[in-house]
């Protein structure tokens, strides 16, 4: 049978990344079954932000220079501001590093929805505001309420395998799949997501895992198959990268 030819496009995960590595190296290492062109943009921590959530920020993945790199090869930056918590004020004291990616390819990637609508009113030149997967859209109802603020929504790994329901949804265009998965596929609570939020504020706080370590990282990654996605009209993909062994993306 014929491969569906269908344009696919990719945001590749950064998670991980010396930042003394170049990016187009880091990207030839680990994507490089990926031609440029279907790599849409690149998510990882930039300089640090108490808005970041997803993962406990350590240091930065993605230098000034990365980013400059990837804008000018057409490829944007996306932001991972998914923390659980922001409010007004926090807002305000991140403003100056939001302005830093304000940029028709750079995207932001929110959980909190007050958040998301804060940077869509006052920074119009982001190419997109998405609802991050921490959101658990995963019904008609929660699509269509998500999408009269975010511009996409990404959809949880196990959405992948329930296609009538993803043949249901109306507006494809503005969903994001998930191309691979790992720990979170199979997770039975998402606990970490919360306390990596609190964690990101530094001001004290503790990692949790509704799975044990040695359970989760016997799970691996799982790849998959994307025709089907794409045969109903799913052209956004998100890539995570994995770890020597095949291991979860966390």
């Amino acid at each position: 049978m014929k491969k569906n030819s269908s344009p696919r496009i990719f945001t590749v995960s950064a998670r991980g990344k010396n930042p003394q590595k170049p990016i187009f190296s880091y990207l030839r290492e680990h994507y490089g079954n990926l031609a440029l062109n279907q790599i849409e943009s690149v998510f990882g921590f930039g300089e640090r932000s108490t808005l970041y959530g997803g993962r406990f920020f350590q240091k930065a993945e993605l230098t000034d220079r990365d980013v400059r790199q990837l804008n000018n090869a057409g490829i944007g930056f996306r932001i991972p501001f998914t923390n659980h918590f922001a409010d007004w004020e926090e807002y305000q004291e991140n403003r100056v590093l939001i302005a830093k990616y304000h940029h028709e390819l750079n995207s932001v990637i929110c959980t909190n929805d007050d958040l998301a609508e804060w940077i869509r009113t006052d920074f119009p030149k982001f190419k997109s505001i998405e609802a991050s997967v921490i959101k658990n859209i995963n019904n008609p109802h929660k699509i269509k309420k998500a999408l009269k603020i975010y511009t996409c929504v990404v959809l949880p790994m196990t959405c992948n395998d329930d296609l009538s329901f993803l043949n249901s949804i109306i507006n494809k265009t503005q969903i994001r799949l998930f191309a691979n998965g790992g720990c979170a596929y199979t997770c039975p609570s998402k606990i970490c997501y919360r306390s990596q939020s609190k964690l990101n504020k530094f001001k004290g706080g503790e990692f949790q895992c509704s799975q044990p370590l040695k359970k989760r990282e016997l799970i691996g990654m799982v790849n998959f198959d994307l025709e089907p996605l794409l045969d109903m009209g799913f052209t956004k993909f998100k890539l995570l990268r994995s770890r020597p062994g095949d291991m979860t993306g966390y």
